[in-house]
């Protein structure tokens, strides 16, 4: 028998449960992979609030790292030894040991741990997909990055850097700022003490961004309207405060704004794709311009406590459980 975290209702971080569940051998373009590291990210505390509704009972989490324990028939890039992650796929990465689709599986490059890993599949690629592919950076920027010391903020704030592009970000405390501006954050704004939007226009000598990457929604919506430039584009990338509703009147009022509200699931197929993805991501880990490391772990039993954590918005960086 394995373990899983599993809910049955939706609510709050109280209706996970550690449960023992069957897991079987795999079938046809199946592995089975033991974990050794379960990342947490924002979009469990969706799905588990029902935000993003899920047939009940389930699972949770989709990003996670391992050892393939075995294969099934027709496999054929995926061995059994070998280290992987993976970000999308079925919901249930909270567990011990669980049977994948072997296609979604990335291998791991040698130089990087399974540590550094667990905190670079979904976090990391979110970087690639939104500085690569949803509003490509060239460098020579000026940006705003909402959240800029969360798990995924940090790994934007280097490479940004690592791209030569000038990076503003939002963080909530004077400690987060610091955290940020460690990871090449050239400017950051305390939103407890600062005007998001009348900063961005001192920072730009009033010319405002050409992009905003905006992970909090409905709280920072019109701040990030109103540090754009005429026709520059709003990356809603995430709804940690509520979604975003915007009448597109007011889209042509603050300068013919553009806005697009991602998916990665929209970026990362083909299956060539998202390993070219992950070459490119792992490229930088290699070397040296990417650092990443859990700022928290839980064992998987506290997931629950995990889920307060972050909720609580006193994390930063990533946060891990541990079977």
């Amino acid at each position: 028998m394995a373990k899983a975290i599993r809910f049955h209702e939706t609510g709050g971080p109280e209706v996970l449960k550690l449960e023992n569940v069957e897991v079987g051998e795999p079938g046809p373009g199946q592995a089975r992979v033991r974990h050794t590291y379960i990342a947490v990210n924002f979009i469990d505390i969706y799905f588990r609030t029902g935000r993003y509704p899920l047939p009940l009972p389930n699972g949770l989490g989709s990003d996670a790292v391992g050892v393939v324990e075995a294969v099934g028939p027709g496999v054929t890039d995926i061995k059994v030894g070998d280290r992987v992650g993976y970000l999308i796929g079925p919901q249930g990465a909270y567990s011990d040991v669980r049977v994948m689709p072997a296609e979604v599986l990335i291998p791991l490059p040698d130089g990087v741990s399974d540590r550094t890993a667990a905190t670079l599949m979904m976090k990391g690629m979110t970087a690639q997909y939104l500085f690569r592919q949803v509003y490509p950076l060239k460098g020579g920027e000026t940006i705003l990055y909402h959240a800029a010391a969360g798990g995924v903020g940090l790994i934007a704030c280097q490479w940004a850097r690592a791209m030569g592009v000038t990076m503003i970000g939002t963080v909530s405390t004077d400690e987060k700022a610091e955290i940020a501006k460690a990871n090449g954050c050239a400017y950051t704004i305390v939103t407890s003490r600062e005007n998001i939007a009348k900063r961005v226009r001192e920072i730009t000598d009033g010319k405002g961004v050409p992009v905003v990457y905006d992970s909090v929604g409905k709280d920072t919506l019109m701040d990030s309207l109103d540090s754009l430039q005429p026709r520059g584009s709003l990356v809603s990338n995430g709804t940690t405060s509520g979604p975003v509703v915007i009448d597109s009147q007011l889209l042509a009022v603050k300068g013919s704004i553009w806005v697009t509200r991602p998916a990665m699931m929209h970026y990362i197929t083909p299956r060539s794709h998202m390993l070219e993805m992950a070459d490119e991501l792992f490229g930088h880990v290699l070397a040296g311009r990417i650092v990443s490391e859990p700022k928290q772990s839980f064992a998987l039993a506290d997931a629950a406590d995990a889920h307060r954590a972050l909720e609580s918005r006193k994390t930063t960086g990533a946060t891990v459980l541990v079977p």
